[in-house]
């Protein structure tokens, strides 16, 4: 497995922090396309965390494919913690990741484990750079399946 440093950036309006692991993100552009006056990589910071108000800025993180963005409110005593009590899913999305939605466990060759929660996006086309992890590369391959 490739250690890549892990990087996180943080984006508050004051209400909700925006949460964003650039190291997990796909480049669905589903928050792009979906909230684009929050979401613009074209902009530096690319999050406006005043662009929306906060519902509309969690219900658009919610349906991040990869987990990459996520969020918490500044008032909560959990913090950064983001749990699901549901069943898992796995779908399969068409020439793309395969995405489990729910808690995953994921154990490595070297025993090292690591828990993921929300949606967990895994590579199928076999380029990603982030194994066992899904981050793009099926499109610039023109991955079919």
């Amino acid at each position: 497995m490739e250690n890549k440093k892990d990087i996180t950036k943080e984006y508050t309006n004051g209400e909700v922090t925006v949460v964003w692991k650039p190291n997990t993100c796909i480049h669905s552009a589903i928050c792009a396309k979906g909230l684009p006056q929050v979401f613009n990589p074209k902009n530096r910071p690319w999050i406006n965390k005043d662009g929306a108000s906060t519902q509309e800025i969690k219900d658009q993180i919610d349906k991040c494919p990869s987990g990459a963005l996520s969020y918490y409110m500044n008032d909560d005593s959990n913090a950064g913690k983001v749990e699901t009590e549901v069943e898992t899913i796995v779908e399969i999305s068409k020439n793309g990741p395969l995405l489990a939605y729910g808690n995953v466990t994921i154990k490595y060759p070297d025993g090292k484990t690591e828990q993921k929660n929300k949606v967990t996006a895994f590579c199928r086309c076999g380029h990603s750079n982030n194994k066992p992890f899904c981050d793009g590369s099926h499109r610039k391959e023109n991955f079919v399946g």
